[in-house]
């Protein structure tokens, strides 16, 4: 068993995504990883074992190794896959949690419009009475 030996699919994947290493020439073992802690390798096929990986969410971007404890042996995959950062969405592709200022601006606009738009219509209707 050499580092060739390991595999990681996909090689390139987002914070909190999941990935499978595969290990040539093992049985049982563990995997592990900066992005991901250690996760339990087990038997896939002749003298090969598996194991699935989610990626900390929290994974800066970057290229990790994998290194791998089988049979009394440690080997180390350099650079065995890509972190791209987290999975983008919301305008523009931001990421991040809560509401961001333009938000509470935008919510605070809507709130300001519906308070003198309502206004403006209970005058009106206490106008129309009063005719």
């Amino acid at each position: 068993m050499n580092s060739h030996d390991i595999f990681v699919t996909p090689d390139v994947l987002p914070a909190g995504g999941r990935l499978t290493v595969i290990v040539n020439g093992c049985r049982y073992g563990t995997a592990s990883s900066d992005a991901f802690g250690t996760i339990r390798l087990e038997p896939f096929r002749d003298d090969t074992a598996r194991g699935v990986a989610t990626v900390d969410r929290d994974a800066r971007r970057g290229r990790y190794d994998v290194t791998v404890r089988c049979d009394g042996r440690t080997l180390t995959r350099r650079g065995a896959f890509t972190v791209l950062g987290g999975v983008n969405g919301g305008i523009g592709g931001s990421r991040t949690t809560g509401a961001t200022p333009t938000d509470v601006a935008i919510g605070g606009g809507l709130v300001g419009a519906a308070v003198i738009g309502g206004g403006a219509l209970w005058l009106r209707r206490r106008h129309e009475k009063r005719v």
